[in-house]
């Protein structure tokens, strides 16, 4: 996949929200982490896999303080009225995806600050971990080099065009 993305939060609210979106995020290949606002090591402690000893974890102070690489695009991950429903959007190249509290919402001072603002399609809000997830997997999933989805359950996927780290994919026959 091309590019690269990161994925932060700004003020969370649950103990262990953290450590799971950085464990997930380590496990879709974010280059880099952050947070905006309070941030304690006790956050992360549901991270197993160690992230911190292997992805960059930024801690801002505030939304005034973030710095994004050259050309990396802010995009908020919000329930608004005016937001992107996530199956509609072009993920950027260059990202960095950031989500609200999940007792809470992006500051008025992020969403100014974000270039796009997405949602995910549901009733209510997820859980701040979860709907990281989500919207990673959606990232993946577009920007992957995977072939279309089949029209019925029943026809045989198409592999994918590369496997991820760039070796050649082969069908196993039954």
């Amino acid at each position: 996949m091309r590019g690269y993305f990161g994925i932060g939060v700004e003020g969370g609210d649950k103990s262990g929200n953290l450590g799971n979106l950085m464990r997930t995020a380590h496990g879709f290949g974010a280059s880099f982490l952050f947070t905006v606002g309070r941030f304690t090591k006790d956050d992360t402690f549901s991270d197993t896999s160690r992230t911190d000893k292997e992805v960059p974890l930024y801690a801002f102070e505030s939304v005034d303080d973030i710095r994004l690489p050259h050309r990396c695009v802010l995009v908020g991950v919000e329930l608004t009225e005016d937001a992107t429903d996530l199956p509609s959007f072009a993920h950027p190249r260059q990202a960095a995806y950031v989500l609200g509290p999940e007792r809470g919402a992006l500051s008025a001072e992020m969403l100014v600050r974000c270039e796009h603002v997405i949602r995910i399609p549901t009733l209510f809000c997820l859980n701040q971990a979860t709907a990281g997830a989500v919207v990673m997997y959606d990232r993946v999933r577009m920007l992957g080099r995977w072939p279309a989805r089949p029209v019925t359950p029943l026809a045989e996927p198409e592999p994918p065009l590369e496997h991820r780290w760039g070796e050649p994919v082969t069908r196993r026959k039954a």
